[in-house]
């Protein structure tokens, strides 16, 4: 045990939310409820941004009712944001809020760029010499953080994208007659964890059923592959489904279809449209019925279809990086360990928030078989304990309850601050 620091904890979350981002929020609070040493529990609305208008709220005073909600309710309950730190003066600006409300103990749960940022900041309060505890909480839809075994969310977001690739494998099935085919368009911009989640639809005994084919932005993308591939599954099969990823690229490595409105606050091409693209390839050289579906946001909030395996998992990783911060760690980010024996065991961990930012974890190259469009054995084994379990969802009406914070401002102490 490290020697003990007093003071206020603040929680943030940012970048896309997940179905299961509020269960690791839930168990910060609860977490941070047990300790002396942490006197109150802040939140900070809209992530970094919240921070630079010292827009904080008291986390305690919400009822425990609305805390447990947590557990099952999509979105970022603490509003987030995709704000890129820049100037000297807002990483200033941060380190000014934190000593105005005696910060000690921060946490900020996101993705890649969320833990650069949070890296900095804690680079920066130690430059200044101000003792500041700083862990980061796994969070991305995309499972593409390095260090983990895998991210809180994943495990969700391929539950709904396989269950939804059953549900219009059984449409498709009735409308077909060896002339249609359907595209399925999911999220992972810069790795195809996401798309290779598709394959889980497939049963045992039908392993040519759906998805036919998944295209991953690990494999460069040919059209005149792709083609022959609609064209060796129809000859078969009645219908063809793809599964591709927004960020499928070409040979070139360049994004095969991205947004006109250009890139996001931290650098990132606005995808869209990969579905759309390969549905017009197979319209315009096979001239045959093809559709076209984009999950978009719908599959990072499905929490009526989460995964128990995974909300649970959030949680513990809200948990486990108060208890690091209490214990003395910081600058480091909590990991989710898989145990080596055949049972599924997942234990958390600890990794440098250095090593995390900006890094992308890949497919290995073995969990994809040598056809390009369908994953191995490998993946099967990895993925399938990842979405277990149906996490416990009240519904009211026929429709499901979701928590709804009072959120309660916290004085602010200082002047507005202007940024860019």
């Amino acid at each position: 045990m490290s020697e003990q620091l007093t003071g206020n904890c603040l929680i943030a979350q940012s970048g896309g939310p997940t179905s299961v981002i509020n269960s690791s929020l839930a168990g910060a609070i609860t977490e941070a409820l047990n300790h002396e040493a942490i006197e109150e529990i802040y939140g900070g609305l809209n992530g970094i941004l919240g921070i630079l208008n010292e827009n904080l709220i008291d986390l305690a005073a919400e009822s425990q009712q609305s805390i447990r909600a947590l557990r099952h309710t999509p979105g970022a309950a603490l509003g987030t944001c995709r704000f890129k730190l820049k100037r000297p003066e807002d990483y200033a600006r941060v380190i000014e809020v934190f000593e105005a409300h005696n910060i000690r103990y921060f946490f900020y749960a996101g993705g890649n760029d969320s833990q650069d940022t949070a890296d900095k900041i804690s680079k920066l309060a130690r430059e200044r010499g101000y003792e500041l505890r700083v862990i980061g909480i796994p969070k991305t839809i995309d499972n593409d953080l390095v260090t983990t075994d895998h991210t809180p969310g994943y495990g969700s977001v391929i539950k709904y994208v396989a269950s939804t690739v059953k549900e219009v494998a059984c449409d498709n099935a009735g409308m077909g007659q060896h002339d249609l085919v359907q595209v399925i368009e999911v999220m992972g911009r810069s790795a195809g964890w996401i798309a290779a989640g598709a394959a889980l639809a497939k049963r045992r005994d039908d392993p040519s059923g759906a998805p036919h084919l998944i295209y991953l932005p690990e494999v460069a993308f040919s059209p005149e592959k792709y083609i022959a591939d609609v064209q060796r599954v129809l000859q078969k099969e009645k219908y063809c489904v793809v599964v591709v990823g927004e960020g499928l690229l070409d040979s070139d490595g360049n994004y095969i279809s991205t947004d006109s409105t250009g890139s996001d606050a931290f650098g990132h091409s606005q995808l869209g449209g990969a579905g759309d693209y390969l549905r017009k390839l197979v319209e315009d050289n096979l001239k045959i019925k093809a559709r076209s579906i984009k999950l978009g946001m719908a599959q990072r909030a499905a929490a009526n279809c989460a995964s128990a395996v995974d909300n649970d998992e959030a949680f513990l990783a809200g948990q486990a990086a108060v208890k690091a911060a209490i214990n003395g760690e910081t600058d480091k980010m909590v990991t989710l360990l898989r145990g080596e024996g055949e049972s599924y065991v997942c234990e958390t961990g600890l990794a440098p928030l250095s090593e995390i930012a900006n890094g992308v974890k890949l497919l290995p190259e073995n969990w994809i078989n040598e056809d390009g469009v369908s994953m191995s054995y490998h993946f099967y084994k990895y993925a399938l304990p990842l979405i277990q379990g149906e996490a416990a969802m009240p519904f009211e009406n026929g429709v499901p309850v979701h928590a709804k914070l009072n959120c309660e401002k916290v004085q602010r102490h200082l002047s507005p601050h202007n940024f860019e």
